[in-house]
């Protein structure tokens, strides 16, 4: 019943009051050691592989169609790998792998835990509003990264392998799909998430430290871009569970 229950057994909806995204290059052999061999790392140009870090400000997160008085408000901060999967009809997805998810309320560890695999864990995530920049920072966690809000003319960061926003914006999270995989039983869940009207916009990232792309052992990773969203419905479909072939 437990795992049954962490399936994502229900549709989730939440109003993102924004979500910035940074997402990180690294040589793709950096990262091909933490995907189960049912995913492969979704490239660029046969050499980059990508890691996001995401970090939203929800409102309202509860199962969708209840009322907005059985939602809850929290920021999330998840760690993930850009990955396709080919499901059992033959079909080419594109999505996310979890490698960590945090949050700032205690009640959304418990619950993310029991409905989902996104082992979900509990830090202080914090924002400070600077003039046309905002800061945000974990003591706890040990990140931080301050974004400028007025730089309306800004594309890309210096060292991107992209050439422009229209290569980036692929590589821009979240993807349609967010996958989880249960060795023991060699089943891979998919679920998959819904948006309108998304167009995220560059941002300049002023400074950042994550000391998980430390503790994870990566070496070197280039800001690949930045991105930011406000004011978006979302929500999550229940997820589907197949067996790998």
């Amino acid at each position: 019943m437990t795992t049954t229950l962490k399936n994502h057994p229900f549709d989730v909806e939440a109003f993102f009051d924004y979500s910035v995204v940074l997402t990180f290059a690294v040589e793709k052999e950096q990262l091909a050691s933490f995907l189960p061999d049912c995913l492969t790392l979704d490239t660029f140009n046969d050499k980059w592989a990508f890691m996001a870090v995401a970090l939203v400000k929800t409102k309202g997160l509860r199962p969708k169609g209840f009322p907005t008085i059985f939602g809850n408000d929290f920021f999330l901060i998840g760690y993930r790998i850009f990955v396709r999967y080919t499901n059992n009809k033959g079909k080419r997805l594109r999505g996310l792998y979890i490698i960590k998810s945090e949050t700032d309320k205690k009640k959304m560890e418990i619950l993310g835990n029991i409905f989902t695999h996104y082992k979900y864990t509990t830090t202080d995530i914090n924002e400070i509003s600077e003039n046309d920049s905002i800061k945000f920072f974990s003591k706890k966690s040990n990140f931080s990264f301050k974004i400028n809000l007025s730089s309306e003319n800004y594309l890309l960061p210096n060292n991107s392998p992209f050439k422009d926003l229209k290569e980036a914006r692929k590589f821009s999270g979240p993807l349609p799909f967010t996958f989880s995989y249960d060795s023991k039983k060699k089943e891979i869940l998919i679920i998959e998430g819904v948006r309108e009207h998304w167009l995220p916009k560059p941002v300049e990232v002023l400074e950042y430290h994550f000391n998980l792309l430390d503790e994870i052992k990566l070496k070197q990773p280039i800001l690949a871009n930045a991105f930011i969203i406000n004011q978006i419905p979302y929500w999550w479909k229940k997820g589907k569970k197949e067996k790998v072939l």
